[in-house]
Parts: C-alpha cells; sequence; structure tokens
C-alpha cells in the first residue's frame, strides 16, 4: 500500500495493530478522522490518553476500575461469598449484561496455555487462591470458555483450592464446547449460570 504522506502511513500502521483491524479499514479509520473537525481527533485522542494513564484494575477481583474497588465489589448488595472465575473483563460485561448473577468475579486474565507461553504465574491464580484461604468464600463458580485451555486452567485451580473444602461449581454446557463466553447470547449465557453444576460432575463427563 503506497502512501502519499508518512504521517498518513504511520497513523495507519498504528490503527492496524488493533484486534480485527486490516490495513485497508485502518486506512479507512483513518481518512474519516482526518474529515471529522480537528476538535473531535484531539477529543478521541485526549480519551485514550486519559484512559491508558488513569484506569486502575481493582484491588479485589482485578476487574477494571476507575478507582481502587470496582463497583461490583464495592456493592453491599452483592454476594462476596459467591465468586464467579471469568477469563477477562469482557466476560466480565457479558455476565452482567445476563442480570442473573449477583455475587462477585475474579478476573484471571487468561488461560493457561503453554503453547502461548502463559502458565499459572502468568495469571491471578495467586491472589485467588489467597482470597479462598481466608474462609470468605462459599462457592467459587468456573465460567471459563469451554476450550482445552479453559478446561486446564480450571482443573488446576481445582486442585489448588482442594484442601479448602469449598462448593465448586461450573456454569452449565449450554454453552457450546469450544465456544469463547463473550459471544454467547445472553439468554443461553444467564441460563448457564443459573443451572451450574457440580465442578465435580464436569470432570467425570471429559
Amino acid at each position: 500500500m503506497e502512501f502519499s504522506s508518512k504521517l498518513l502511513e504511520n497513523a495507519v500502521n498504528e490503527m492496524s495493530q488493533l484486534p480485527g483491524i486490516g490495513k485497508r479499514t485502518a486506512l479507512r479509520l483513518v481518512l474519516h478522522l482526518l474529515k471529522q473537525p480537528k476538535e473531535q481527533s484531539q477529543k478521541l485522542a485526549a480519551t485514550l490518553v486519559k484512559m491508558r494513564d488513569e484506569i486502575n484494575f481493582c484491588a479485589n477481583c482485578h476487574n477494571i476500575s476507575d478507582s481502587k474497588l470496582c463497583e461490583i465489589c464495592a456493592n453491599p448488595r452483592r454476594d462476596e461469598q459467591l465468586v464467579c472465575v471469568v477469563e477477562d473483563i469482557r466476560d466480565v460485561m457479558a455476565i452482567e449484561n445476563t442480570s442473573q448473577y449477583r455475587g462477585h468475579y475474579h478476573v484471571l486474565g487468561g488461560k493457561i496455555s503453554p503453547m502461548d507461553g502463559i502458565g499459572p504465574g502468568d495469571l491471578t491464580i495467586t491472589s485467588l487462591v489467597e482470597k479462598v484461604k481466608t474462609g470468605n468464600v462459599r462457592e467459587l463458580i468456573f465460567a471459563l470458555s469451554s476450550t482445552m485451555e479453559g478446561d486446564t486452567t480450571n482443573f488446576y485451580i481445582y486442585k489448588q483450592i482442594e484442601p479448602y473444602n469449598i462448593t465448586t461449581t461450573t456454569i452449565a454446557r449450554g454453552i457450546s464446547v469450544g465456544d469463547e463466553l463473550e459471544y454467547a447470547d445472553e439468554v443461553t449465557l444467564g441460563r448457564s449460570i443459573l443451572h451450574r453444576i457440580p465442578f465435580e460432575s464436569s470432570l467425570k463427563s471429559t
């Protein structure tokens, strides 16, 4: 792709680093920004910089937050003894959109995947185990994607917390095997949360 401007080329190259954005789409977006009032582009740039510089991760669940605790963990009406383990922030949003869950979350930040060089130490598993050790968790819900990596991560965590005798469940397999949680429709995801099953039962079926 030939560019008449180095500034344009640099902008397209940066934009194309975003997930799902190829060079042609990046060019279309950049040209769109050029057609908008300068103030609009400046506001977009300032918003992105402010987000990157000032955003926090919840000290309790590792969800994205504007303060030390996210709105979910700070809400006294949420059941803090019920903890749903998810891969990332998008899964929290997906489950929240179902309006079927009133507990807390724990965001791992990924899944164990040796092929991608991601081990247990790269995730927030240690802080999850520490949370269980306090005795304040009644039930842990595994809500990772039903992939090999997700199942491996579930099993690893299960073995880590096994000595503490808490209830462990997993979302019902209304979610197709191999599907990512964030792409499930809200009705199916909501029912999977409501009709969760003991994690031990899921081990016997695999």
